[in-house]
């Protein structure tokens, strides 16, 4: 149970990190301590503050007592509700479960904690009575945890489908209005703060599997592991994959999917063709989207700010005003879904419609043989498109599009093309939506 409080009437929080998303809970805290004392019926009080310089000036903590030991944070019988905003794996995860261990309350925006960790650390919370949330993990602003976990129940969901990267969504956005390239439109990025120095974890898809194994987990009620997810990032993509893209009527996006399939789990990150009439296509710059399926809803679709401190500050003050309502009207936990074990299908066994932008000599009989290998593998050609011809290197760059194949008859076919003596250049391969 959590410490009981000691003279002080009002609920003690700590905060782990002071980054720009703890400088923006604590101003919100400060701006909105009245009305939030209100909705909870007693105030909220930040008693502690983990650092990693302690001698450094802060504004706005007021009476909080900087320190740079987790030990002084739980030594501190007053604090009831930790907020965890240090990111990274590591202490992250062990300062979680020292708290939740402690009979604290934990409110975390971690997302790669929670990813790899989240099932175990879940079941601290239920063993010593207290709470574990997490809506900032994913979307930022968006209200997408708490939805999986209350008001969706009576769905059996079926599929998630979600951009939920705002920097590579912001880069995709310029490449396909402005026709640069991903170089450009990655410097672009950095220049506006969108995009960190080394920005792997975002380009690569790093960011959004860990949200995606998060959401599949709450979605399917089952475990998912980052290393599970297929990914691909978008390094690849050039302005000219934009602009066959519309011309084939689609638009480039960074989707993470996830799907039930066969009684089991398909789960992917990678940049997908979608029609430009879908709804998630016309989700643009540094904005999130959550789609979400099921069998009695339907088909539900959330968008919002999904980064900053603004929209992730938002997240985290309404997982510390729910759980602190709990404290005062003395509500118990309620216990978590039973997670039910599903296999996740490997990406050889994910079927999906292709694009792929391939350079070839320019001569007869090229797009016959082309056709033959794929045919062979069993992939139908939906449509064969010839963008581009170099009269110069005699060569033409075909955009070839099929129907529904598994990803190992794909990757086999792939093999074939490239050893045919009249492939210039394998360019690119994409899934595509629908």
């Amino acid at each position: 149970m959590p410490p009981e409080p000691g003279d002080n009437s009002s609920l003690g929080l700590a905060l782990l990190g002071s980054g720009n998303v703890g400088a923006g809970v604590v101003a919100a805290l400060n701006e909105g301590a009245a009305r939030y004392a209100l909705q909870v019926g007693r105030p909220l009080a930040l008693r502690q503050v983990l650092v990693r310089d302690a001698t450094r000036a802060r504004p706005g903590l007021g009476d909080a007592h900087l320190t740079i030991s987790i030990d002084e944070v739980l030594a501190d019988r007053d604090v009831q509700i930790v907020i965890e905003l240090m990111g990274g794996e590591h202490p992250a995860r062990e300062y979680i479960e020292r708290a939740l261990a402690s009979g604290r309350h934990v409110v975390t925006a971690n997302k790669e904690v929670m990813a790899k960790h989240g099932a175990a650390l879940l079941a601290v919370a239920a063993q010593h009575g207290v709470r574990l949330l997490y809506e900032a993990s994913v979307g930022g602003g968006i209200p997408v945890i708490s939805p999986l976990s209350r008001d969706l129940l009576a769905n059996e969901l079926t599929a998630v489908t979600a951009i939920i990267n705002g920097t590579t969504n912001y880069m995709l956005t310029g490449m396909a209005r402005d026709g640069t390239d991903y170089a450009v439109a990655l410097a672009e990025a950095q220049r506006l703060g969108y995009a960190e120095p080394d920005p792997t974890a975002d380009v690569e898809g790093i960011d959004a599997t860990y949200k995606l194994a998060i959401l599949c987990g709450l979605a399917f009620h089952a475990a998912v592991a980052p290393d599970d997810v297929a990914r691909q990032g978008i390094s690849r993509l050039a302005a000219r994959d934009f602009r066959y893209a519309e011309a084939l009527g689609y638009t480039i996006k960074l989707l993470a999917i996830g799907r039930l399939v066969d009684g089991g789990v398909v789960a992917s990150v990678q940049p997908t063709l979608i029609a430009r009439d879908e709804p998630l296509a016309k989700v643009d710059g540094v904005l999130n989207a959550v789609q979400i399926e099921g069998d009695l809803v339907g088909r539900v679709l959330f968008i919002g700010r999904g980064a900053g401190p603004g929209p992730t500050s938002s997240a985290v003050l309404a997982d510390v005003l729910d759980v602190a309502r709990d404290i005062v009207a003395g509500r118990t936990p309620l216990a978590a879904p039973e997670q039910r074990v599903l296999p996740v299908h490997p990406p050889a066994l994910h079927r999906s419609r292709y694009y792929l932008r391939v350079t070839v000599q320019d001569r007869p009989r090229v797009l016959a043989r082309l056709a033959g290998v794929l045919g062979e593998h069993e992939i139908s050609i939906a449509s064969v498109i010839q963008f581009e011809t170099d009269d110069d290197a005699r060569t033409a760059e075909l955009v070839i599009t099929t129907h529904h194949a598994p990803g190992s008859a794909m990757e086999a076919a792939l093999s074939e093309i490239r050893a045919l003596d009249a492939v210039v250049e394998v360019g690119n391969v994409l899934a595509m939506g629908g």
